[in-house]
């Protein structure tokens, strides 16, 4: 970046600067913009540019305009693509086709879930199901498939393409394949399937997020006040897992995860359509269907969970029963509800990590500062805070930065909607608003954009918002995947960033985890808000030194999840999905099952990692490998950081996962891989 374009942010920025440097002298610009509430112009003349500066979406009603010009677009486009001569301009007019789609639905798809007004999200999720039914046509568009499938038969055209077109178009075509375009007579009965699924996904992901109520008299009054009050009812929306009180955590447990009977028949449903779809389309399960170009290639991988699953078991045993006197030595009288808690004192009485004793040193300022500092000195990558324009936020909270490379410019946007309100997702999440890809028709880059979601508390007149361990860690986690949309420059939006392969596209942020815990990195940033005294070097061993407690259980938990999704996702169990929970947790789990309670209907990971699950476990053991391989020895070094952007983050998902993997650390190999997702738990004995 130039030093004449490095002086036009910081002059943009210096009316703000100088707001808040009245208050905090030590923060950088974009640790300030963080640390203090936003200073809002009020500007009744500023024009409304639209939500992500989308001029139709000044309103929710914008939604079904910007809806109508994307397939007016896709009609002109699949006519193209239809008509012209198989070779490259083919496959950039896919490309062209999925973008104008994508950059309606994936904003549609954020919306529908972030924006807090019910208009914008009844809006948004009408788009999504509308363009979701398109694309599922044109998955099973003959004519639009065999324009693709002319070019990939003819030797001499494929021979001339460039690789990443190449994988481009074959993926396209994988596309086609897994909705049954060879299926001729059948293939009514597989869009039918494809449509109804659309609306199951939906409908599930909907309900496994809406809270449950039970009548305040089921409960002792005492603890009416831990639970949301809606008249003569309390609403149970979440686990309460952190609670002391054991009460609270029973009832939050048994409550939260009552079986809804609709939704239990929507997910059951789910699962059969998945089934069926997939032996429509020549698969032996949707799980054989859904891991077809991902490191595990095949179901069977999971199998090597299970070998694994005893030597768990036993680690879990041992840590619970021997090592904690708040556990009961009878296995029997420690629950499900119990976990998470008692895990999580057993680390602080052990190690003295009472996250308040933490937190003053991570005000998200400090955190942001921290992150700005890494991404600088490993990528040559600059945050910088930008005042967004009238009607481009969904909340005043949000902020927006824009991504600077020192040589080569703006690369993106992140917004960060980090702030706690009232029907907001718990969950934090990375979205995809808009893919990266090279223009042809402009010569431009089409800059990415994404959200970062978090739910973390606000600012006080006293003090900035102020980071647990864990928030901080997930703070870095999420912005690893925007660094990957961000830091990738694919020619294919197709492709970009996080669009890889499932178990892959956690790499990048789980890596991200361990810089986060190194105080090395921790060193750069964490200090105390008020006196600005550095965390010191022994807190910081002993947090790393914490999480090797309990680690085998909440490994084993996670394989548990992963082997469970395998299931509903393989061969019909006929039973109901309770019943394979309760055998599975029965024969894999180190606790017992309790009566009357559905898990799985809070599952919502089904939906976006349907049979994929285990794809926490794979990257994890990708990403310990690439840290020991190249930032263990020095977590800021800027070749290292330059060489895993070009070998990884900058392919996508333009490059076969194991190709990278294999290729650049050799000593993953496929055989390996699985392997050392269990190299820590010794650490855990």
């Amino acid at each position: 970046m130039s030093a004449c374009r490095r002086l036009f942010y910081l002059v943009k920025h210096r009316s703000l600067w100088i707001h808040l440097r009245r208050n905090v002298t030590t923060w950088s610009p974009v640790g300030a913009a963080f640390n203090t509430k936003p200073h809002r112009r009020l500007d009744l003349l500023e024009k409304n540019v639209g939500l992500f500066g989308v001029p139709e979406l000044t309103c929710p009603a914008g939604f079904q305009l910007a809806t109508k010009t994307a397939l007016k677009n896709t009609e002109k486009l699949v006519e193209k693509a239809c008509s012209c001569p198989p070779g490259a301009e083919t496959v950039e007019t896919f490309d062209q086709l999925s973008d104008g789609l994508c950059k309606v639905a994936d904003l549609a798809d954020f919306v529908k879930v972030a924006h807090p007004d019910p208009a914008f999200r009844e809006a948004a999720e009408k788009t999504c199901m509308e363009i979701g039914t398109v694309v599922e046509k044109l998955n099973t568009n003959v004519e639009l498939c065999k324009s693709l499938k002319n070019l990939l038969d003819d030797p001499d055209i494929v021979a001339q393409l460039d690789p990443d077109t190449r994988r481009v178009a074959e993926l396209f075509m994988f596309d086609f394949e897994i909705s049954g375009i060879h299926l001729d007579d059948k293939l009514v009965k597989a869009v039918s399937l494809h449509v109804k699924l659309l609306d199951l996904n939906n409908e599930f992901l909907i309900g496994s997020h809406v809270p449950n109520r039970i009548a305040k008299s089921a409960i002792p009054e005492h603890l009416h006040i831990h639970f949301l009050k809606e008249g003569s009812f309390v609403q149970v929306g979440g686990l309460h897992a952190d609670s002391p009180d054991d009460l609270v955590r029973e009832i939050a447990y048994r409550i939260y995860l009552y079986p809804n009977a609709d939704l239990m028949n929507c997910l059951e449903e789910l699962l059969r359509c998945r089934y069926k779809l997939a032996k429509l389309v020549g698969y032996e399960s949707f799980g054989h269907r859904a891991l077809k170009g991902t490191m595990a290639k095949t179901p069977g991988s999971h199998l090597f969970f299970f070998f694994f699953l005893k030597k768990l078991r036993i680690v879990f045993l041992f840590v619970c029963v021997f090592h904690t006197p708040m556990f009961s030595t009878c296995l029997q009288e420690l629950m499900p509800w119990d976990h998470p808690y008692l895990s999580g004192v057993l680390r602080a009485e052990r190690f003295n990590i009472e996250p308040s004793l933490y937190s003053p040193y991570l005000s998200l300022g400090a955190c942001m500062e921290g992150l700005n500092n890494l991404f600088s000195q490993l990528y040559g990558v600059s945050l910088m805070s930008e005042h967004p324009s009238a009607g481009e936020v969904w909340n005043e909270d949000v902020r927006k930065l824009a991504v600077v490379h020192e040589s080569e410019g703006l690369l993106g946007y992140i917004y960060c909607d980090f702030f706690h309100r009232p029907d907001k997702p718990h969950q934090d999440c990375h979205f995809t608003i808009r893919g990266g890809r090279r223009c042809q028709e402009s010569g431009q880059y089409q800059l990415p954009v994404v959200v970062l979601m978090l739910s973390l508390p606000h600012p006080t007149k006293s003090a900035p918002t102020l980071l647990t361990p864990g928030m901080m860690e997930n703070l870095f986690h999420e912005m690893g995947h925007a660094m990957h949309s961000m830091l990738g420059r694919t020619r294919y939006q197709h492709v970009t960033g996080t669009r890889c392969a499932t178990d892959f596209a956690e790499v990048p942020s789980i890596l991200m985890e361990y810089f986060a815990t190194d105080y090395r990195v921790i060193s750069q940033f964490a200090r105390h808000y008020q006196t600005g005294q550095p965390l010191p070097e022994s807190m910081v061993a002993r947090l790393c030194e914490s999480k090797k407690v309990c680690g085998a259980a909440d490994t084993q938990l996670q394989i548990f999840y992963a082997v469970l999704d395998q299931i509903y996702h393989g061969k019909p169990q006929n039973c109901s999905t309770t019943e394979t929970l309760k055998n599975m947790q029965q024969k894999f789990y180190g606790l017992p099952y309790t009566p009357n309670t559905a898990w799985q209907l809070r599952f919502s990971h089904l939906i976006g990692y349907g049979a994929k699950y285990y794809s926490y476990l794979m990257s994890r053991a990708v990403a310990s490998m690439v840290w020991k391989q190249c930032f263990v020895q020095d977590p800021l070094n800027r070749d290292m950081g330059e060489r895993y952007r070009r070998e990884m983050l900058a392919h996508g998902g333009a490059k076969e996962p194991m190709l990278m993997v294999e290729g650049e650390y050799s000593d993953l190999s496929h055989c390996t891989l699985l392997k050392n997702i269990f190299l820590f738990i010794p650490n855990s004995l």
